[in-house]
């Protein structure tokens, strides 16, 4: 049987997602910046975010033990961003993913939530090399992904009428 994650930082608390973050999800998903540098997920009402959430991250974790993640800040649980490990089909690697609501930007929080995945995928799945793909102008994230340890690899395309990415790597 798999144990929910549960990690706690000096400000945050890190746990699995639920259908009950639909409202929050939706909220994060349609944040311009998420649809500009992570893409259109077409969640338009509580039930897309609800499908989203069970074909998503609640599969992923059934067949993982990992996934995205919720963060909120430990003080008074409000829901800040999510921050986990994804294992997507066309990428050898786990991929880190981070996404914060804006107001929660630029305040340490992303940099605590992914030390402390990092560190859980590393310590308890045992993975050796995890990778960050994002956008060339995502300048916020690959700086984040710098001070965390990660080294550009290469820009690539998943496919060939797709924008290029870059590919960021972590080794233990």
């Amino acid at each position: 049987m798999i144990t929910p994650l549960v990690i706690e930082t000096p400000r945050l608390k890190i746990r699995w997602l639920e259908v009950g973050d639909a409202a929050f999800i939706y909220a994060l998903v349609n944040d311009p910046m998420w649809i500009r540098y992570i893409g259109d997920k077409n969640i338009s009402n509580l039930e897309d975010a609800k499908t989203y959430l069970e074909t998503g991250p609640l599969e992923m974790y059934r067949n993982l033990g990992f996934g995205l993640n919720h963060v909120a800040l430990k003080e008074h649980g409000t829901p800040i961003g999510i921050c986990g490990l994804l294992k997507r089909e066309t990428l050898e690697d786990a991929d880190l993913g981070f996404a914060f609501l804006p107001e929660f930007r630029r305040q340490g929080y992303a940099l605590e939530a992914a030390t402390a995945v990092l560190d859980y995928g590393c310590t308890r799945l045992g993975i050796e090399r995890i990778i960050a793909i994002l956008a060339p102008d995502n300048l916020a994230s690959a700086k984040l992904l710098r001070k965390l340890g990660f080294e550009f690899e290469k820009s690539f395309q998943k496919e060939p009428n797709l924008n290029k990415l870059d590919l960021y790597v972590f080794n233990r």
